[in-house]
């Protein structure tokens, strides 16, 4: 069993690399799309945990509230939590440990899996079983492009995510994996 992590900060073109190798036999999981899920999979407990922060804010990180589960605007949600570190901290330690489960079984049943994720490097239990890091490199002005016409996020909530991931590769150096550098 090989497992890799395509890694890099927002719009480096990690989905691109993943979409390569899965040409090559690799089976590719986006941790992204499982946020999404475990977002939706926890969307109750979610917003009791920040309910208040975000009526302080006011931003309403509700899209509906209408029946017993509320559906989370997960735009208005990352506008709250990358605004305070604590916020995200509490927010990863909901959806991290169902993220964690998915990702190893996906690898469990998969010979050579590609784990596409920008902060894998939170969860060393998964990237412990990695055996190596590609690890995507863009320039700015490229990624904010490409971020602004994929995402359509404001300017400033871009601009957040990319000085909040400005130490990603110093954080994946602290582990003893190879990495393979790529610029896109």
């Amino acid at each position: 069993m090989a497992v890799i992590l395509v890694t890099g900060p927002m719009a480096s073109g990690k989905n691109h690399v993943s979409e390569m190798m899965q040409r090559e036999d690799w089976k590719a999981i986006d941790a992204d799309i499982l946020v999404h899920k475990a977002i939706d999979s926890q969307a109750k407990k979610i917003y009791e945990t920040f309910k208040s922060a975000a009526e302080e804010n006011k931003i309403n990180i509700l899209k509906n509230s209408s029946g017993e589960t509320p559906v989370i605007n997960r735009r208005a949600l990352g506008k709250l939590l990358f605004s305070d570190p604590n916020l995200l901290k509490q927010q990863e330690a909901i959806v991290y440990p169902v993220i964690t489960d998915q990702i190893k079984d996906f690898a469990k049943n998969n010979e050579n899996t590609l784990i596409n994720a920008t902060l894998l490097y939170k969860t060393p239990e998964l990237l412990n079983m990695c055996s190596k890091i590609i690890y995507l490199k863009a320039g700015f002005f490229k990624r904010l492009i490409r971020a602004k016409k994929r995402d359509k996020l404001p300017l400033m909530q871009i601009l957040r995510r990319f000085y909040s991931q400005r130490n990603l590769l110093k954080e994946y150096k602290k582990f003893s994996l190879p990495i393979t550098i790529l610029k896109n």
